[in-house]
């Protein structure tokens, strides 16, 4: 059975209601949710999916409040459109073209204002995905921090192609197409508040290329999703209680970067919660598995994918890491915010 819809028992927003954690998915089908209702929402995926005209489209929208706006590896702007383009492509849509709304505050610098624009065009240009559309608005000093941006972006969905939680059964595989915490870690050191040496980038790409790919299997294709807030914790935990699985994860299968392991250990951060911004995380028939590896690992953005965890049939709605150390803790569902504003 299914958990009920959360409730919403908060009088105050926290930062915590923006981590994609416990918190976030209480804010979001408790208030959102129930108020906005209707099937086109209902599922809460990356994407709406709409027909029109016998065709399918994925509608997605994201906001970016990334602090600080440039960081090692990109910025504000290419992570808002490889964000969006990236939440299109694990809906299995090929992405056709994108918004993109700013909320500028007085006095950012003109020329720092230019190299964001710049880094989206760039950015759009190398996934093939024009801003088609947008919109400026600027607010008082001190009412933002230099600019947010919102994006939303349309794609189109192949005929045949079907992804949900409602497909994935046991003996699934788990695999993500590269090392994970990568982006959450190095904007957290970007910051310059923990006096850390640390050489690390942010993995900021779009990931529409290895998702077509991966589609080339057809139904074998069980569920996507691209790990941002809440990190491939979080994520495979939604999938878990959406589709009344367990998922097993091994411990020592993991693609992580020693900066990333070191930082989280410096920070008493788990690494499975921190967001990757240039990664997916897809389930898979158990006898695809090993061709959906080599079809990720074929692509430059996939050279460190890895098949990370199976799919069981119990204990129903729990994600388990099996331990080097030959032990198994559950891994719950993030709660609070230890690292904000980092997407």
């Amino acid at each position: 059975m299914r958990p009920r819809r959360p409730k919403l028992r908060d009088e105050l927003v926290t930062l915590a209601h923006g981590a994609g954690g416990k918190s976030t998915r209480a804010l979001v089908e408790g208030l959102f949710l129930e108020e906005l209702h209707n099937p086109l929402l209902a599922p809460l995926s990356d994407s709406a999916l709409l027909d029109l005209d016998g065709s399918r489209l994925a509608f997605t929208t994201d906001s970016y409040v990334v602090k600080p706006i440039f960081f090692p590896g990109g910025d504000i702007g290419d992570l808002a459109v490889n964000g969006t383009v990236n939440d299109l492509a694990v809906s299995g849509a090929r992405p056709l073209a994108l918004s993109a709304g700013f909320v500028i505050e007085e006095g950012l610098a003109v020329a720092d204002l230019r190299r964001v624009a710049a880094s989206m065009a760039r950015a759009a240009a190398a996934a093939g995905v024009p801003v088609a559309t947008g919109d400026t608005k600027v607010v008082e000093r001190g009412k933002a921090d230099g600019v947010y941006v919102t994006t939303a972006g349309i794609g189109l969905v192949a005929p045949g192609v079907e992804l949900g939680p409602e497909r994935v059964a046991a003996g699934d595989r788990v695999l993500v197409s590269g090392t994970i915490g990568d982006h959450g870690t190095a904007v957290m050191v970007a910051r310059g508040e923990l006096e850390l040496e640390v050489d690390l980038e942010s993995d900021t790409a779009p990931v529409h290329e290895l998702a077509l790919a991966l589609l080339a299997l057809g139904g074998a294709v069980r569920w996507m999703r691209d790990p941002t807030r809440g990190g491939l914790a979080t994520a495979l935990n939604e999938l878990a209680q959406a589709a009344d699985v367990a998922v097993s994860l091994d411990e020592g299968a993991l693609p992580l970067r020693p900066a990333v392991i070191g930082t989280c250990e410096i920070l008493g951060i788990d690494p499975l919660y921190v967001a990757s911004e240039g990664r997916l995380v897809a389930v898979v028939a158990g006898d695809a598995a090993d061709q959906a590896l080599a079809i990720l690992r074929s692509h430059p953005l996939g050279a460190d994918a890895a098949i990370v965890g199976t799919v069981r049939a119990d204990p129903q709605g729990l994600v388990l890491l099996e331990t080097s150390l030959g032990g198994s803790r559950v891994v719950d569902m993030l709660v609070g915010d230890p690292l904000p504003r980092i997407c």
